[in-house]
């Protein structure tokens, strides 16, 4: 029962947990990268203009994001980097888009926002690209 109460932790659960977090959280953002992608052309007229960037190249921002940079949080590669824009477009979602509906529409920006805000505290974790690097 103790160990179930303890707030210890392994290295190796550590670096499993981060990978294990890195990972779900790149692949289940792809389908909506590619989503978007996919339906560019229809999208990309009538996307959020985002700061008056305009429509077509917010949605290009916002394709960068969920593939690219979630295709690098899945190698664990410039991690806190690619985490970045991840967060800046879970913000737009859930502050402009959704407007702050936390336990509504937004629900699902919120759990991402928390998963690669975590991921930009922890680090990639030593079962990554980046590890490699370091080393």
């Amino acid at each position: 029962m103790s160990k179930i109460m303890s707030t210890s932790y392994s290295n190796a659960a550590f670096n499993t947990a981060s990978f294990l977090l890195r990972v779900t959280m790149g692949l289940l953002m792809i389908p909506h990268g590619y989503s978007k992608l996919i339906r560019f052309e229809s999208l990309q007229h009538k996307f959020m203009n985002f700061l008056g960037l305009g429509s077509t190249l917010t949605l290009c921002l916002v394709i960068f994001a969920e593939l690219i940079c979630s295709a690098l949080l899945i190698l664990g590669l410039v991690t806190r980097f690619a985490v970045i824009p991840l967060i800046i477009a879970m913000c737009v979602a859930l502050f402009i888009s959704h407007r702050g509906d936390f336990f509504g529409e937004g629900e699902k920006a919120a759990l991402f926002l928390a998963g690669y805000i975590t991921i930009l505290l922890i680090g990639p974790g030593q079962a990554s690209v980046d590890a490699l690097v370091k080393r």
